[in-house]
């Protein structure tokens, strides 16, 4: 599994060295970018700014012109980041270093929660490989959240199956500092917990179940001291990623006017198209997850697709893709039934593989 894991991150790297020399910053030198460059970009710099600076500097915040909203990203990886830098001196080396371990971490608790649910003895190794190489598994490399969350869910999942939910709890508190996406977590957790619980002694568990929700009470509270606002998180979404609430149908509507009628510039209009597609996958994922009667999971992909598809238009739905893992194991167990299947796989998405990260790496990502 790990030499899967060591063979894809060559690849990445390799695809980074390539893109320093082929997508220069300025096309007329003979020097290339350095070493980092293609890893310190877009969500990266709000993640140091926090880090390295803090949410509000010198009294900055939301009350002055050009603020960066840096309060809508939550404070795990931040922090974890400033740990790391008292050993690891280099900003982006530290962040590096903090996605490649917890993605070791994520993929070998995948491959255990796929053998949950199939008991091929080859059902983890597929679904590592299909997450691996997904068309967004860039930002698995990344200094960012996606490795670090799935490094803290997974296992949080595997424990809540083997009824250890002080742990599974513990664990989901720490994914809940990471993204807003350890509260749908705690949500599938307690679903979970709802249909397996059968005797008493069980059910004395329960209690557990409300310490994840210490963490974005925490955050809220921390964010109400430096702005009177207990709702700061949401209204910097609102103002830096027009993340206001809109009804579904509304979402979809504007995401498909900047897909196809020419309204955005060309990359942007790729990248919509990408968001439409990929909330077709995430709905199909979470009809069929109804139809196994796999609640918990339906909870989880479902309370993520709602609070992706009800902003003004969809955003980084590509990227959440990486976080829903029944998908791979539900991939995984297509292979294992139809063998064709993971050549189909490779063969289309390979190519958006590539794009993706070339993009992402060269600046010119639009999502």
């Amino acid at each position: 599994m790990l030499w899967l894991y060591l063979l894809t991150r060559a690849g990445i790297w390799t695809t980074a060295y390539c893109t320093r020399w082929l997508f220069p910053d300025d096309r007329k030198t003979p020097h290339v970018a350095d070493f980092f460059a293609p890893w310190q970009q877009w969500d990266w710099g709000h993640f140091l700014h926090i880090a390295r600076d803090g949410y509000f500097p010198g009294q900055a915040g939301p009350w002055m012109n050009g603020w960066d909203n840096r309060e809508a990203f939550f404070p795990g990886f931040p922090l974890l980041l400033r740990a790391v830098h008292t050993v690891v001196p280099h900003w982006a080396t530290a962040g590096l270093l903090i996605s490649f371990v917890s993605g070791a971490v994520a993929v070998l608790a995948l491959a255990r929660v796929a053998r949950l649910y199939l008991p091929d003895g080859n059902a983890g190794r597929r679904a590592v490989l299909f997450l691996l190489l997904s068309p967004c598994a860039i930002f698995l490399a990344a200094g960012y959240t996606e490795a670090l969350f799935l490094a803290l869910a997974l296992p949080a999942w595997l424990a809540a199956h083997r009824q250890n939910w002080p742990a599974a709890a513990a664990l989901a508190c720490l994914a809940c500092t990471v993204r807003v996406s350890g509260l749908f977590l705690v949500a599938a957790l307690a679903v979970h917990f709802a249909l397996t619980a059968r005797t008493r002694r069980q059910w004395r568990a329960l209690p557990w179940l409300a310490l994840p929700a210490l963490a974005p009470l925490v955050y809220s509270w921390y964010l109400h001291l430096h702005t009177g606002d207990w709702m700061a998180w949401k209204h910097a979404q609102e103002r830096g990623w027009y993340r206001d609430f809109h009804a579904p149908w509304e979402a979809w509507q504007n995401t498909w006017h900047a897909a196809f009628e020419e309204s955005l510039p060309t990359g942007y209009a790729l990248m919509s198209q990408a968001e439409l597609l990929a909330m077709v996958v995430g709905i199909l994922l979470a009809g069929v997850l109804a139809r196994q009667r796999r609640w918990p999971e339906a909870v989880y992909v479902g309370l993520s697709l709602w609070a992706l598809g009800t902003s003004y238009w969809y955003t980084s739905i590509p990227r959440a893709t990486l976080l829903w893992w029944p998908l791979w194991i539900l991939l995984a167990g297509w292979s294992l039934r139809t063998p064709r299947f993971t050549t189909m796989y490779l063969c289309l998405t390979a190519p958006l593989m590539t794009v993706f990260a070339v993009t992402f790496l060269s600046g010119r990502w639009a999502g």
